[in-house]
């Protein structure tokens, strides 16, 4: 099995290489990182990233920059219809980040779709595509990927049929895609004990092509509680057997599964969860 890592971290002095060597350490040949805090908008300028050291030493392990996942900020909100400076400052957010995905060579760039807070949902995902119509160009080299999301209060895209809205009305529809999270959908409702059966679903409503990133995350919420509060693999609702199955489904075989798991004791569990899923056997976490 290939293309299975974690989320890592982005900071000063290392950066890229730094991140890479995170992954690395855990045995993962996918990650994900943000490009700085995920809860603002400062960035460090890109010639300070050391990009191309980060690339080489991922290159020098036959890993592709393909799996080299970025997540937007946070704060990019454009589902909001109450308040156009959200709106516009999510743009302008955006399209920062994807300058900055392209200068990392990565291609995959997921979102959250955002909330709608007390605004109509339906007019809320209309203005999430009609945002990334406004900030996205042609010859962009990236592919943004809606994430799934839990229904956590207003959010908006905890369903496939909103995330089909969104997808239908952006314009560069090559330059689209979803990132399926398993916790999100579990606290969403769908029942992932037949994930052949939710694939179905995602392929007749949205189109298994697609999809572009997996988050793989166990739930501490019974299914359908819409709560988003993700657990250790193997220590939620959802369970190690069926996770295991969704990560090593063949359907899934080309695309990266990401965890975001939380750390244990201040101490990161990916380099055992990627074990434990390359070995398709539970392990207890010895943090």
């Amino acid at each position: 099995m290939r293309k299975i890592g974690s989320h890592v971290s982005m900071s000063s002095p290392d950066y890229i290489a730094g991140s890479v060597k995170e992954a690395l350490a855990y045995g993962a040949d996918a990650l994900m990182l943000y490009t700085g805090a995920p809860q603002n908008s400062f960035r460090a300028p890109i010639s300070q990233l050391r990009i191309e050291e980060g690339l080489t030493i991922w290159k020098e392990h036959d890993y592709d920059p393909v799996d080299i996942i970025i997540h937007c900020p946070y704060i990019i909100n454009l589902a909001n219809t109450l308040k156009p400076e959200t709106y516009e400052m999510g743009k302008e957010v955006l399209r920062k980040e994807i300058d900055r995905t392209m200068a990392i060579q990565a291609r995959y760039m997921v979102l959250h779709p955002g909330s709608a807070l007390t605004g109509d949902v339906t007019e809320s995902l209309l203005q999430v595509a009609r945002g990334i119509n406004e900030v996205l160009r042609e010859d962009d080299n990236v592919v943004i990927a809606l994430e799934t999301m839990a229904g956590k209060g207003s959010e908006v895209g905890k369903t496939f049929e909103e995330i089909r809205l969104i997808i239908d009305n952006v314009i560069y529809k090559d330059k689209i895609g979803v990132c399926l999270d398993t916790c999100h959908i579990h606290d969403a409702g769908y029942d992932l004990s037949d994930f052949d059966g939710v694939l179905r679903q995602f392929d007749e409503i949205i189109g298994l092509e697609k999809l572009c990133v997996v988050h793989v995350n166990d739930s501490k919420n019974v299914r359908g509680a819409h709560k988003d509060r993700h657990a250790n693999i193997g220590y939620g609702e959802i369970g190690f057997d069926i996770l295991n199955t969704i990560v090593h489904h063949p359907a899934l075989d080309s695309i990266a599964k990401i965890l975001e798991t939380p750390y244990i004791n201040k101490q990161a569990p990916y380099g055992y969860e990627i074990e434990n899923f390359r070995n398709e056997q539970f392990r207890e976490i010895p943090l």
